[in-house]
C-alpha cells in the first residue's frame, strides 16, 4: 500500500472543523490575508520539480508550465474557501473514557471509532519522536510546513507514472489533510493541504504540532495517538517504549494494518529495520544503537479497541448513569476518566456466587431460571457489587436494576419500622395474629398467614421473626398505608406503589437494587446519602465533572431503627433465615410471594447490605414450598462469609441507646 493511500484510510470519516457560528460555512470566519510567506514556498517546489528531472529542456519546459498554471489555479480556489486552522487552539479530539473499579482497576474503555488517549509531548518517548521523524519527516524542524524539495520530487515521480506513488507530505501537512481536509487526490487538494501547513506553521511552535499529530495520526486496529498505539503494541505508556518498539510503530504510519506485527510480525520487523537504517543514515543513532534494537526482542501487547468490559453487568449500568448526566457523545468522545464504586474482587465474589448458588437450586429441584445480587455499603450508598443474571452470554438483561419484582414478605420491615417510628409501638408490644377481613375496591380481603393456621397473640418481635401475615396487615391498617409509602419514599424507593390493604405483605414491584438500598440505610442507622455507582468522573486533565462525596443525612428515627435491627437480627438467629447465620451480628428478612414465583433474601451487617433475588422470567413458580429461608438465605450466607472476610466484626447500637419516640 503505498504512503498516500494508507495515509487517505486514515482520514476516511474525519470532517472539517466547522467556522465560527453565525458565519457562512463558504466563507472561512474571520479569514486573513494570505501573507507572501505562504506563496514563496509554494514555488520553490515548482523549482525543485525542474532541478529534480534534469531531463530534456521541452520536457522540462511543459512540466514547469503545468505545474505552475495548476498551482495558480489551485492557489486561488484554495485561499478563497480554505479554512482557519487558529480553530485549533480550542481543539479537543475524540478521546476515549475510561472506567475504572474503586481501587482504580481498569473495568472498560468507552469509545466510537477514535479509541484515543491524549498525552503532553513530554510523555512521549524521544525514541518515538525521533523514529516518527526519521521516516515522515526527517527536515520537520528545519522547514516551514512544507519541503519544497521532497513535494517537488514527489509530484514529479507522480506524473511520471501517471498515478500516486509518492507522497512527499511533511509532518504538518498530514496533520492539516486529516484534520481539515477530504481524501481526494488532486494537485489542488495538494496544494490546499500546503496553504493550511504554512499557515499552521505560523500560529503554532513545531513542539506544539508534533503533539497535536502524535495525538492524531492513525496507528492501526482503531487505536489514534500514541499512547494508545503503545498500550495496544506493547502494554506500556507511550513515554515508556524503547529504541525497538518505537521504531517499529514508526513504520506503522504508512500502512498501519499491512504492517502490523498483530497481522505479519516479519513484515513489521523489516519495517522496523527500514526505520531504523533510516536513523542511522541521518546520525540520529549509531549502528550499535540500531542492531540492539533490531535484535531486542518485542512483547505484544493486546488490541485495547472494543474489548470486552471485565464486568459488563456494572459497567453498562455505569454507563447508563453517565449518558443520563453527560449524554452519549460525551461519554464516548470525551475522555472522562470514571472512578466507579465497585470493588471487581467483591464483584468476581458475587459473580462466582451466583453461578454456584444457581447451579445448587437446580440440583435441590428448585426451578429458578435467574438470580440477581446487589451488594451496597450501607457508610457511603456506595453499590460494591451487582450480578444481573446468571451468566451474561446468554443474558444481558441486568435484573439487578432493571427487573420489577415482588418482594413478598422482605418488604415487612418497612412497616414494622414506621409502626415503631410512631412511638405507639415497641418489638415487646403484642398484636393478635387472628382472623380479619378489610374492604379493599369493592372487594373484601382477608389476609392469611404462609401456611395456614394462626398464632393468637404474640410480640411484634415474634410476629416478625416467624413472618407472620396477619399481624403485618394490622399494622398497616393501624398506622396507614400512605405512611408506609411515606417511608418507602424516605429510603430511596422510587418505584410505582399502590395503596392497597395488602401492601404491606409485599404487593409491589422493586428492584433488588432498590431493596438492597433501602436496607443499607437501617444497616447505617438512619442515615443515608444517594446510592450511585460512580464516585468521581473527571476529564483527561484532571478537571473534576462529577463528584459524589457522601453527604450523609439522618432520615430516620434512631430509636426506631435500632428497634428494627434488634428484632431482624431475631430473624436469622431464632426466626425463618437460621439459614443465613453467618456468626456474626447480622439483620435480614426473607421473603416468598403467594405461589412461589419470587424468593428473596435481603439482610446487612453495618459494613455491607445485601439484597439477593431468584426467579423466573415469565413469573412460572419455582416449585411448590420453595421458600427464601430455605434456599435463599444460604446463597446469600455464602457471599457474606467471603465479602467479609478480614472485616471486623460490628454489632449494632441496642434500642437503649436512643430516645424512644
Amino acid at each position: 500500500m503505498s504512503s498516500n493511500t494508507a495515509r487517505q484510510k486514515k482520514g476516511q470519516g474525519k470532517k472539517p472543523l466547522r467556522p465560527t457560528p453565525g458565519k457562512s460555512p463558504s466563507q472561512p470566519p474571520t479569514s486573513p490575508s494570505v501573507p507572501t510567506s505562504d506563496v514563496a514556498p509554494i514555488f520553490q517546489f515548482v523549482q525543485s520539480v525542474t532541478q529534480v528531472t534534469a531531463g530534456t529542456l521541452l520536457g522540462v519546459t511543459m512540466l514547469t508550465s503545468s505545474v505552475i498554471a495548476g498551482g495558480l489555479v489551485g492557489l486561488a480556489v484554495s485561499f478563497r474557501n480554505l479554512p482557519d486552522v487558529r480553530v485549533l487552539r480550542n481543539y479537543i479530539p475524540a478521546e476515549t473514557t475510561y472506567v475504572y473499579d474503586v481501587k482504580g482497576t481498569l473495568l472498560d474503555s468507552l469509545h466510537d471509532e477514535f479509541n484515543r488517549e491524549v498525552v503532553d509531548l513530554d510523555n512521549v518517548s524521544p525514541n518515538l519522536k525521533r523514529a516518527v521523524l526519521a521516516i515522515e519527516d526527517s527536515y520537520f524542524f528545519s522547514h516551514h510546513g512544507i519541503n519544497p524539495t521532497s513535494v517537488g520530487r514527489a509530484v514529479l515521480s507522480n506524473l511520471e507514472e501517471g498515478r500516486t506513488v509518492e507522497g512527499g507530505s511533511t509532518v504538518t501537512m498530514q496533520l492539516v489533510k486529516n484534520l481539515f481536509l477530504t481524501p481526494e487526490r488532486s494537485l489542488s487538494r495538494k496544494i490546499a493541504e500546503a496553504v493550511l501547513a504554512l499557515r499552521l506553521e505560523q500560529i503554532f511552535t513545531k513542539n506544539q504540532i508534533l503533539e497535536m499529530y502524535l495525538n492524531q495520526v492513525y496507528w492501526g486496529h482503531n487505536t489514534y495517538g500514541a499512547q494508545t498505539a503503545a498500550q495496544s503494541y506493547f502494554g506500556k505508556s507511550a513515554a515508556a517504549l524503547t529504541l525497538g518498539e518505537s521504531a517499529m510503530m514508526a513504520g506503522l504510519i504508512q500502512a498501519p494494518e499491512d504492517y502490523s506485527p498483530f497481522v505479519d510480525y516479519q513484515l513489521a520487523k523489516r519495517r522496523q529495520a527500514t526505520v531504523l537504517d533510516r536513523m542511522v543514515a541521518l546520525k540520529w543513532i549509531t549502528p550499535a544503537e540500531a542492531t540492539d534494537a533490531k535484535n531486542q526482542p518485542i512483547q505484544l501487547g493486546d488490541i485495547t479497541s472494543f474489548k470486552a468490559s471485565r464486568s459488563p453487568h456494572v459497567t453498562g449500568a455505569v454507563v447508563q448513569e453517565l449518558e443520563d448526566r453527560f449524554g452519549q457523545d460525551a461519554v464516548l468522545k470525551g475522555g472522562m476518566r470514571v472512578q466507579t464504586t465497585f470493588d471487581l474482587e467483591l464483584q468476581g465474589i458475587a459473580e462466582q456466587v451466583v453461578k454456584t448458588g444457581h447451579s445448587r437450586l437446580l440440583r435441590q429441584g428448585v426451578r429458578a431460571d435467574q438470580m440477581a445480587l446487589v451488594a451496597v455499603d450501607p457508610r457511603t450508598h456506595f453499590v460494591k457489587a451487582m450480578v444481573g443474571s446468571v451468566d451474561y452470554q446468554q443474558s444481558q438483561y441486568n435484573r439487578a436494576i432493571q427487573s420489577l419484582r415482588q418482594p413478598g414478605s422482605a418488604f415487612k420491615p418497612f412497616v414494622y419500622y414506621a409502626a415503631f417510628a410512631s412511638g405507639k409501638t415497641s418489638p415487646d408490644s403484642t398484636i393478635a395474629d387472628t382472623p380479619v377481613s378489610y374492604p379493599d375496591g369493592y372487594e373484601t380481603y382477608t389476609p392469611q398467614n404462609y401456611g395456614g393456621g394462626y398464632s393468637g397473640t404474640m410480640t411484634i418481635r415474634a410476629a416478625l421473626e416467624q413472618s407472620r401475615n396477619v399481624p403485618a396487615v394490622k399494622l398497616g391498617q393501624e398506622i396507614g398505608i400512605n405512611r408506609v409509602i411515606e417511608i418507602c419514599r424516605t429510603l430511596g424507593i422510587k418505584s410505582p406503589i399502590e395503596p392497597v390493604v395488602s401492601l404491606p405483605l409485599g404487593s409491589v414491584d422493586l428492584t433488588p437494587l432498590e431493596m438492597a438500598s433501602a436496607y443499607a440505610t437501617f444497616a447505617s442507622g438512619g442515615w443515608q446519602s444517594d446510592t450511585t455507582f460512580i464516585v468521581r468522573v473527571t476529564n483527561s486533565s484532571g478537571q473534576i465533572l462529577l463528584d459524589n462525596t457522601p453527604s450523609p443525612q439522618m432520615v430516620l428515627d434512631p430509636w426506631a431503627v435500632a428497634a428494627l435491627n434488634d428484632v431482624l437480627q431475631g430473624v436469622i438467629t431464632n426466626g425463618t433465615a437460621k439459614a443465613a447465620n453467618i456468626g456474626r451480628p447480622a439483620a435480614g428478612k426473607t421473603g416468598t410471594t403467594s405461589s412461589e414465583r419470587d424468593i428473596w433474601f435481603a439482610g446487612y451487617v453495618p459494613q455491607l447490605s445485601v439484597a439477593v433475588w431468584v426467579g423466573n422470567d415469565d413469573y412460572s413458580p419455582v416449585g411448590q414450598g420453595v421458600t427464601g429461608g430455605k434456599f435463599v438465605a444460604p446463597i446469600w450466607r455464602n457471599f457474606m462469609l467471603q465479602a467479609l472476610n478480614g472485616v471486623p466484626v460490628e454489632s449494632f447500637a441496642p434500642p437503649s441507646a436512643f430516645v424512644r419516640p
